[in-house]
Protein backbone atom coordinates (compact mmCIF):
# COMPACT_ATOMS: atom_id res chain seq x y z
CA UNK A 1 0.00 0.00 0.00
CA UNK A 2 1.59 3.73 -0.73
CA UNK A 3 2.50 6.08 1.85
CA UNK A 4 -0.36 8.36 2.33
CA UNK A 5 0.41 10.20 5.55
CA UNK A 6 1.28 13.35 3.58
CA UNK A 7 -1.55 13.81 1.70
CA UNK A 8 -4.41 15.95 2.60
CA UNK A 9 -7.65 14.99 2.69
CA UNK A 10 -10.79 16.47 1.75
CA UNK A 11 -14.62 15.74 2.68
CA UNK A 12 -17.23 16.93 0.53
CA UNK A 13 -19.96 17.38 2.87
CA UNK A 14 -18.02 16.95 6.06
CA UNK A 15 -20.73 18.17 8.30
CA UNK A 16 -23.18 15.38 7.99
CA UNK A 17 -22.48 11.92 9.78
CA UNK A 18 -20.85 10.16 7.45
CA UNK A 19 -18.45 13.12 6.28
CA UNK A 20 -17.72 14.05 9.54
CA UNK A 21 -16.94 10.85 11.21
CA UNK A 22 -14.59 9.70 8.43
CA UNK A 23 -12.78 13.35 8.87
CA UNK A 24 -12.62 12.89 12.42
CA UNK A 25 -10.88 9.37 12.16
CA UNK A 26 -8.58 10.46 9.13
CA UNK A 27 -7.78 13.46 11.97
CA UNK A 28 -6.99 11.49 14.18
CA UNK A 29 -4.70 9.42 12.40
CA UNK A 30 -2.77 12.40 11.71
CA UNK A 31 -3.58 13.36 8.25
CA UNK A 32 -4.26 16.76 6.78
CA UNK A 33 -8.07 17.12 7.02
CA UNK A 34 -10.54 20.04 5.15
CA UNK A 35 -13.96 19.70 5.64
CA UNK A 36 -16.38 20.66 3.20
CA UNK A 37 -19.73 22.52 3.69
CA UNK A 38 -22.39 24.07 1.80
CA UNK A 39 -21.48 26.68 4.33
CA UNK A 40 -18.10 27.84 5.27
CA UNK A 41 -18.95 28.89 8.61
CA UNK A 42 -20.79 25.33 9.60
CA UNK A 43 -17.35 23.46 8.01
CA UNK A 44 -15.32 25.91 10.57
CA UNK A 45 -17.61 25.21 13.10
CA UNK A 46 -17.12 21.06 12.95
CA UNK A 47 -13.39 21.52 11.90
CA UNK A 48 -13.45 22.81 15.92
CA UNK A 49 -15.49 20.13 17.17
CA UNK A 50 -12.79 17.68 15.68
CA UNK A 51 -9.81 19.74 16.63
CA UNK A 52 -11.91 19.24 20.24
CA UNK A 53 -11.33 15.58 20.22
CA UNK A 54 -8.41 15.66 18.10
CA UNK A 55 -6.26 17.79 19.82
CA UNK A 56 -3.42 19.07 17.63
CA UNK A 57 -5.15 18.17 14.65
CA UNK A 58 -4.08 19.30 10.91
CA UNK A 59 -7.92 20.12 10.70
CA UNK A 60 -9.40 22.95 9.47
CA UNK A 61 -13.26 24.09 7.18
CA UNK A 62 -14.46 26.04 4.91
CA UNK A 63 -17.03 25.52 2.12
CA UNK A 64 -17.33 22.87 -0.79
CA UNK A 65 -15.26 24.41 -3.58
CA UNK A 66 -12.43 25.39 -0.89
CA UNK A 67 -12.44 21.85 0.33
CA UNK A 68 -12.03 20.77 -3.62
CA UNK A 69 -9.30 23.13 -4.39
CA UNK A 70 -7.48 22.21 -1.23
CA UNK A 71 -6.87 18.80 -0.74
CA UNK A 72 -5.14 15.94 -2.49
CA UNK A 73 -8.23 13.50 -2.16
CA UNK A 74 -11.63 14.42 -1.60
CA UNK A 75 -14.06 12.12 -0.50
CA UNK A 76 -17.91 12.76 -1.31
CA UNK A 77 -20.15 12.33 1.48
CA UNK A 78 -23.15 14.57 0.80
CA UNK A 79 -26.43 13.71 0.50
CA UNK A 80 -27.74 11.63 -3.21
CA UNK A 81 -30.24 14.85 -3.80
CA UNK A 82 -27.46 16.98 -3.99
CA UNK A 83 -24.42 15.17 -5.48
CA UNK A 84 -24.76 15.68 -9.44
CA UNK A 85 -25.10 19.32 -8.96
CA UNK A 86 -22.54 19.89 -6.47
CA UNK A 87 -19.96 17.69 -8.70
CA UNK A 88 -20.99 19.32 -11.95
CA UNK A 89 -20.21 22.60 -9.76
CA UNK A 90 -16.98 21.15 -9.04
CA UNK A 91 -15.38 19.91 -12.01
CA UNK A 92 -12.37 22.35 -12.65
CA UNK A 93 -11.18 21.93 -8.95
CA UNK A 94 -11.27 18.42 -8.77
CA UNK A 95 -9.41 17.62 -12.19
CA UNK A 96 -6.54 15.39 -11.83
CA UNK A 97 -7.58 14.50 -8.20
CA UNK A 98 -8.83 11.62 -6.60
CA UNK A 99 -12.42 11.79 -5.66
CA UNK A 100 -13.82 9.00 -3.63
CA UNK A 101 -17.88 8.55 -4.06
CA UNK A 102 -18.88 7.53 -1.08
CA UNK A 103 -22.66 7.63 -1.74
CA UNK A 104 -25.76 5.85 -1.37
CA UNK A 105 -29.07 6.47 -3.22
CA UNK A 106 -31.14 5.69 -0.85
CA UNK A 107 -34.92 6.15 -0.24
CA UNK A 108 -37.12 5.56 2.66
CA UNK A 109 -40.66 4.57 3.22
CA UNK A 110 -43.49 2.88 5.46
CA UNK A 111 -41.42 -0.22 4.73
CA UNK A 112 -37.86 1.13 5.10
CA UNK A 113 -35.01 2.08 3.37
CA UNK A 114 -34.52 0.59 -0.39
CA UNK A 115 -32.33 1.66 -3.34
CA UNK A 116 -33.00 4.81 -5.97
CA UNK A 117 -32.62 4.12 -9.50
CA UNK A 118 -29.41 5.81 -10.76
CA UNK A 119 -29.61 6.98 -14.56
CA UNK A 120 -25.78 5.51 -14.72
CA UNK A 121 -26.02 2.95 -12.77
CA UNK A 122 -24.83 4.40 -9.67
CA UNK A 123 -24.05 7.32 -7.87
CA UNK A 124 -20.30 6.82 -8.51
CA UNK A 125 -20.53 6.13 -12.22
CA UNK A 126 -22.64 9.49 -12.02
CA UNK A 127 -19.41 10.78 -10.01
CA UNK A 128 -17.24 9.79 -13.02
CA UNK A 129 -19.29 11.35 -16.02
CA UNK A 130 -19.56 14.61 -14.38
CA UNK A 131 -15.73 14.39 -13.79
CA UNK A 132 -13.84 13.15 -17.03
CA UNK A 133 -11.19 14.92 -15.81
CA UNK A 134 -11.17 12.91 -12.51
CA UNK A 135 -9.95 9.91 -10.98
CA UNK A 136 -13.00 8.49 -9.84
CA UNK A 137 -13.14 5.38 -7.30
CA UNK A 138 -15.70 4.41 -4.74
CA UNK A 139 -15.95 3.72 -0.83
CA UNK A 140 -17.02 3.63 2.63
CA UNK A 141 -20.53 2.88 1.93
CA UNK A 142 -21.01 0.46 4.69
CA UNK A 143 -19.30 2.65 7.38
CA UNK A 144 -21.02 3.21 10.73
CA UNK A 145 -21.37 6.77 11.03
CA UNK A 146 -22.23 6.66 14.73
CA UNK A 147 -18.73 4.51 15.11
CA UNK A 148 -16.75 6.76 13.17
CA UNK A 149 -17.73 9.54 15.22
CA UNK A 150 -17.28 8.02 18.27
CA UNK A 151 -13.42 8.25 19.15
CA UNK A 152 -13.61 5.97 22.45
CA UNK A 153 -14.49 2.86 19.79
CA UNK A 154 -10.86 1.77 19.68
CA UNK A 155 -11.11 -0.01 16.42
CA UNK A 156 -14.00 -0.69 13.75
CA UNK A 157 -13.85 -4.50 12.89
CA UNK A 158 -14.99 -4.25 9.02
CA UNK A 159 -13.90 -4.17 5.78
CA UNK A 160 -14.41 -0.94 3.41
CA UNK A 161 -15.13 -2.19 -0.58
CA UNK A 162 -13.06 0.11 -2.76
CA UNK A 163 -14.10 0.03 -6.45
CA UNK A 164 -11.94 2.14 -9.34
CA UNK A 165 -10.88 1.63 -12.79
CA UNK A 166 -8.62 -0.89 -13.67
CA UNK A 167 -5.85 0.59 -15.37
CA UNK A 168 -5.71 3.15 -12.58
CA UNK A 169 -4.94 0.71 -9.85
CA UNK A 170 -2.77 3.82 -8.09
CA UNK A 171 -5.92 4.87 -7.55
CA UNK A 172 -7.60 2.35 -5.65
CA UNK A 173 -4.60 1.57 -3.57
CA UNK A 174 -4.45 4.86 -2.28
CA UNK A 175 -7.94 4.43 -1.29
CA UNK A 176 -7.37 1.28 0.75
CA UNK A 177 -4.67 2.53 2.16
CA UNK A 178 -6.90 5.43 3.57
CA UNK A 179 -8.88 2.83 4.67
CA UNK A 180 -6.51 0.94 6.41
CA UNK A 181 -5.63 3.85 8.75
CA UNK A 182 -8.79 3.24 10.63
CA UNK A 183 -7.75 0.76 12.97
CA UNK A 184 -10.03 -2.36 12.61
CA UNK A 185 -10.27 -1.65 8.94
CA UNK A 186 -9.31 -3.40 5.85
CA UNK A 187 -9.72 -2.09 2.46
CA UNK A 188 -10.65 -4.51 0.30
CA UNK A 189 -10.08 -3.96 -3.63
CA UNK A 190 -13.89 -4.76 -5.30
CA UNK A 191 -13.38 -4.15 -8.92
CA UNK A 192 -14.55 -1.48 -11.49
CA UNK A 193 -17.03 1.25 -10.71
CA UNK A 194 -19.36 -0.65 -13.00
CA UNK A 195 -20.29 -2.78 -10.03
CA UNK A 196 -20.61 0.01 -7.45
CA UNK A 197 -24.52 -0.10 -8.40
CA UNK A 198 -25.01 -3.17 -5.91
CA UNK A 199 -22.33 -1.86 -3.25
CA UNK A 200 -24.36 0.85 -2.84
CA UNK A 201 -27.69 -0.89 -2.60
CA UNK A 202 -26.25 -3.39 -0.21
CA UNK A 203 -26.58 -0.28 2.27
CA UNK A 204 -30.00 -0.54 2.39
CA UNK A 205 -30.02 -3.86 3.19
CA UNK A 206 -27.33 -2.66 6.19
CA UNK A 207 -29.75 -0.10 7.41
CA UNK A 208 -32.66 -2.82 8.05
CA UNK A 209 -30.27 -4.84 9.93
CA UNK A 210 -29.35 -2.38 12.37
CA UNK A 211 -33.12 -1.42 12.73
CA UNK A 212 -34.07 -4.63 13.86
CA UNK A 213 -30.66 -5.97 15.86
CA UNK A 214 -30.21 -2.33 17.52
CA UNK A 215 -26.96 -2.72 15.94
CA UNK A 216 -23.79 -0.63 13.94
CA UNK A 217 -23.36 -3.69 11.06
CA UNK A 218 -20.70 -3.88 8.63
CA UNK A 219 -19.16 -6.14 6.42
CA UNK A 220 -16.05 -8.29 6.00
CA UNK A 221 -14.73 -10.45 3.26
CA UNK A 222 -13.75 -13.99 4.22
CA UNK A 223 -10.50 -15.85 3.06
CA UNK A 224 -8.51 -12.56 1.76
Amino acid sequence: MPDVKGLTIGVLGGTGPLGGGLARRFAAAGLSVVVGSRDAAKGARIADEILADVPGGAVTGTDNAGAAAQADVLVVAVPYKGHAELLLGLAGPLAGKIVVDAVNPLGFDKQGPYPLEVPEGSAAQQAAALLPGSRVTAAFHHVSAPLLNDLSVPELALDVLVLGEGEDREATEVVQALAELIPGVRGIYAGRLRNAGQVEAFTANLIAINRRYKAHSGIRVTDV
